[in-house]
């Protein structure tokens, strides 16, 4: 095992959109939004610095007078390009699963760094992302503090279902022909909703809901890893997701630059998390069958999270990641 974990993360830096300095009044507006509630890129890397304290493993975090005195040493750079461009790296590095949206995004970055193994949270990711990087992606995924996002059975459960709404594109267009008409078909059966909407919220608030809810409606075009689910999951709440499938639809890339099928809105998955469709023509018999599946307690999603996504498990998983890397590089040296 190493002496210690080199870890480094930083927030990404935001840019002046409109008008100079105007990253501060996105920030600010950013505070007033979601108040500290991490990004989900954050709360990876303090999710993992949790599983490494309960294994008892020393880490540093952006020890940057160390690591430049030890270049031997694995650097772990968690963090995107604003820990990659920090220094003039010489260390070995073990770059993820915070990495660029795809890689075309740097198409010299493993020549202009020594990144010696790639962390993506995903095996669609790494689909995406091997014609570029080859052998070097390796599927890796924080853990949910399970011992917080646990379920509350003597709450009080007054809403049938919270959706999640993480539309992030053609969003007047969504609301028209996905989101009201799945608010229509709960309100034509009488079932209670709440809503919560991606970057709308703080976490507290989102833990709040959970506790009242019995299941959750998940709409997502895709994700590389879905937070906000898993912890619905370790809250005991079964899952109608949205899935649509095909290419990968970030407007900023596809389809000028990236063209990448199929991609998922819930990554890790089996039944025991709930039910997936994929149009909205397919919502009403989807959600009957939720709804039976529901009243006959078939479904079992924090069992789910216990046996892949604790934070001990998850940490154990990247401790051995980085330990096999070491002694790769040490063979290699020979």
């Amino acid at each position: 095992m190493p002496k210690q974990l080199n870890l480094f993360y930083e927030q990404p830096s935001q840019r002046d959109r409109r008008f100079p300095f105007d990253r501060y009044v996105q920030k600010f507006k950013v505070f007033l939004r979601r108040g500290n509630s991490p990004w989900g890129q954050m709360r990876l890397f303090l999710n993992l610095c949790d599983g490494l304290k309960k294994l008892s493993v020393p880490y540093t975090v952006n020890n940057y007078k160390y690591i430049k005195r030890h270049q031997e040493e694995i650097a772990c750079i968690v963090g995107k390009h604003t820990v990659l461009n920090k220094l003039n790296w010489k260390n070995p590095i073990l770059y993820g699963p915070n990495v660029y949206d795809h890689p075309v995004d740097d198409p010299d970055l493993l020549q202009r760094l020594p990144i010696k193994q790639i962390l993506v949270p995903s095996e669609w990711y790494r689909q995406m992302c091997e014609p570029a990087w080859g052998d070097l992606v390796t599927v890796w995924a924080s853990g949910v503090d399970t011992d917080k996002w646990m379920p509350k059975p003597d709450a009080e459960k007054d809403i049938d279902f919270l959706i999640y709404n993480k539309v992030l594109w053609d969003y007047e267009q969504r609301e028209l022909d996905l989101i009201q008409p799945i608010r229509a078909a709960l309100t034509a059966r009488g079932l209670k909703f709440a809503e919560i909407r991606y970057d709308y919220y703080r976490e507290e608030h989102f833990h709040s809901l959970l506790k009242r809810s019995r299941a959750m409606i998940f709409l997502s075009a895709h994700e590389s890893l879905g937070f906000a689910r898993l912890q619905a999951h370790s809250c005991a709440l079964p899952v109608l997701a949205w899935d649509p499938g095909g290419f990968w639809p970030d407007p900023d890339y596809y389809p000028h630059k990236v063209r990448f099928a199929p991609v998922t809105s819930v990554p890790y998955w089996d039944d025991r998390c709930g039910v997936r469709f994929q149009t909205i023509d397919e919502f009403s018999s989807k959600l009957t069958e939720f709804l039976e599946k529901l009243r006959s307690e078939s479904f079992a999603p924090r069992d789910f999270v216990m046996e892949q996504f604790t934070l001990e498990k998850k940490a154990r998983e990247y401790l051995d990641i980085v330990q096999n890397l070491e002694l790769s590089l040490s063979y290699s040296q020979r």
